[in-house]
């Protein structure tokens, strides 16, 4: 079935739910399940007030909560009796999607898991779709786990 498993997390309950269905994919084929984040510069640009830079300190913090965002999400494989590869990628030009399909070539994953929003609508066209970027751009399947449905998406 699938020997790699690419897990893109950010720490939301949609991820979460993309790892917990990632998990039962690696228990049942066996596979190797390997954790990515991204930093992501452009969420941060929609914060208001974010201005065109990073404020001294503020790489600094995104870096600790994508650690965090990781190591809670290996403890959740670990507690499921695996033992997953992780990986921070901190390049800041490039769109999460560009990142997870790059690291996707590069570990030689057969299959992105990914938690998915499902926005629809002015909110899906403001926002973009990481997901729907790595489906178009990926060279294997990709298996999306739809969260909780958004209000007025």
């Amino acid at each position: 079935m699938y020997a790699k498993i690419l897990v893109p997390v950010d720490g939301s309950p949609t991820s979460r739910a993309g790892l917990a269905e990632a998990i039962r994919l690696a228990q049942l084929s066996g596979g190797e399940i390997e954790l990515l984040h991204a930093i992501d510069l452009q969420a941060f640009a929609m914060v208001p007030g974010a201005g065109m830079g990073l404020a001294s300190g503020t790489f600094d913090l995104m870096l600790d909560s994508g650690r965090q965002v990781l190591a809670e999400a290996e403890a959740q494989v670990r507690a499921a009796g695996l033992v997953p590869r992780t990986k921070l990628c901190e390049r800041l030009a490039e769109r999460v999607s560009d990142l997870v399909i790059e690291e996707c070539q590069a570990w030689g994953a057969e299959v992105i898991v990914l938690g998915t929003h499902g926005r629809r609508g002015w909110s899906r066209a403001l926002l973009g779709s990481d997901a729907e970027l790595i489906v178009r751009q990926s060279a294997v399947p990709v298996l999306l786990v739809r969260g909780q449905p958004t209000r007025g998406g």
